[in-house]
């Protein structure tokens, strides 16, 4: 029996017992930052994993609720693993007897799965020392719903606590691959995006009398239409950006035309350059639309929720397709690149390490749920295991001798 299917080879066993792990943190979700309940149960879990001849692993908590779990295992390679906890702040609506107890809170986005998958394989990986050598890191990471997260565990000082890595790993539960499957891909994975709050300023005056004020609201809706504009016509058609006013808010009246309006914008570009782009003329469309309207008072701009460009290493990433499409056989699949954004690689980057990203496929319905929508919950089975199977996978292209099984077709492993 080869190492990888040594180490899996009783990951049914557990399954039950992953399950309730899997349940109790989708019931009990946490806002980011405010994750003290599901930190604490994460190391409770990470203390029972105590098999093989190594004990259990050593725990590290890191930054405000961030969680560390190194398990040494001799020389060898380092090898990382990130997975994120936070949940949303919005009603669950799936339908489900085990949704969320906490109202306005909910894992619409699968974090639940992430830190219930990366947990099985500290477990697996703990129980079956024999069949590896170097050392794993856990990383269990809060607030990445805020882009907080990764980088309150930078600055609580994780690349001075926990070993070096060779590799970074991480995945997100998806329903854009098909169910059991898991999927990467080369370059750009997530793209980089940011938020920007902007205040217009205006004069305010009765709806009667608007000459002797200036209209904000009539700047702000100006701007909205010439912010499209940046993407027609000052972007390459054969790249990717987009720009999005999600809301735009002035006003209390009909008859009143009030001192200012805010708007909150949002971009997404899987190259930097052009993220700036936007940015600069976001800044510069706006200062003119003021100015040709005779605005009293310069616009404010503040941006926040500012997450960086994923973007897989090619190496590390052909090293985990080729153990994925040994181990999975027809269901590792090529991952599209997503318009959604992570702060995961502030983590690699801090370490100055090569990462690999990939997408678990959580539903075998058709027309899964798009994740952050009230009906958004996985299929348990076999999600949970894949989950864990894929961590364990990629580690031990870095950590096994001989990693590599014989191919073995579409869903595949513990079921």
């Amino acid at each position: 029996m080869n190492a990888v299917a040594a180490i899996l080879s009783d990951l049914a066993d557990t399954r039950d017992r992953r399950e309730a792990m899997y349940l109790d943190f989708h019931r009990h979700p946490e806002l980011s930052m405010r994750e003290h309940r599901t930190s604490a149960k994460i190391r409770e879990h990470l203390e029972s994993y105590g098999g093989g001849d190594g004990g259990a692993p050593e725990i590290i908590p890191v930054g405000a609720t961030g969680v560390v779990a190194v398990l040494r295992n001799g020389d060898g390679p380092v090898v990382a693993a990130r997975a994120d906890f936070d949940a949303l702040p919005m009603q669950e609506e799936s339908g489900k007897d085990y949704a969320s107890v906490e109202p306005g809170v909910a894992h619409s986005c699968g974090h639940d799965v992430h830190v219930t998958a990366l947990l099985g394989a500290v477990e697996q990986l703990a129980k079956h020392r024999d069949r590896w050598r170097g050392t794993f890191t856990a990383i269990f990471q809060p607030g990445e719903e805020t882009a907080e997260g990764a980088r309150d565990m930078v600055a609580g000082g994780l690349v001075d606590m926990a070993p070096t890595p060779d590799v970074v790993l991480a995945q997100h539960v998806l329903g854009t691959i098909p169910g059991g499957c898991v999927g990467t891909r080369r370059g750009p994975v997530l793209s980089e995006a940011a938020s920007i709050e902007i205040v217009i300023h205006g004069s305010g005056s009765h709806g009667s009398m608007p000459h002797l004020g200036v209209d904000p609201i009539v700047v702000g809706a100006a701007v909205v239409g010439r912010l499209q504009t940046l993407v027609s016509r000052e972007v390459d058609p054969t790249a990717t950006a987009v720009v999005t006013v999600g809301s735009f808010h002035g006003g209390t009246k009909s008859n009143i035309i009030p001192d200012s309006v805010t708007l909150l914008v949002n971009t997404r570009a899987y190259d930097s350059a052009i993220a700036d782009h936007l940015h600069a003329g976001i800044e510069r469309i706006v200062r003119a639309e003021c100015d040709a309207a005779r605005s009293p008072r310069e616009p404010e701009f503040r941006y926040y929720d500012r997450y960086p460009l994923t973007r897989n290493d090619d190496a590390a990433t052909d090293r985990v397709r080729a153990a994925f499409d040994a181990h999975f056989g027809d269901a590792s699949v090529d991952l599209p690149a997503v318009p959604a954004s992570e702060d995961f690689s502030v983590i690699p980057d801090a370490f100055g390490a090569p990462y690999c990203y990939w997408g678990l496929g959580g539903f075998a319905a058709d027309g899964a749920p798009a994740n952050h929508s009230p009906a958004f919950a996985p299929d348990i089975h076999p999600t949970l295991d894949r989950g864990t199977e894929a961590i364990v996978v990629a580690a031990a292209a870095w950590l096994c001798d001989d990693p590599t099984p014989t191919p073995r077709g579409a869903g595949v492993g513990p079921s």
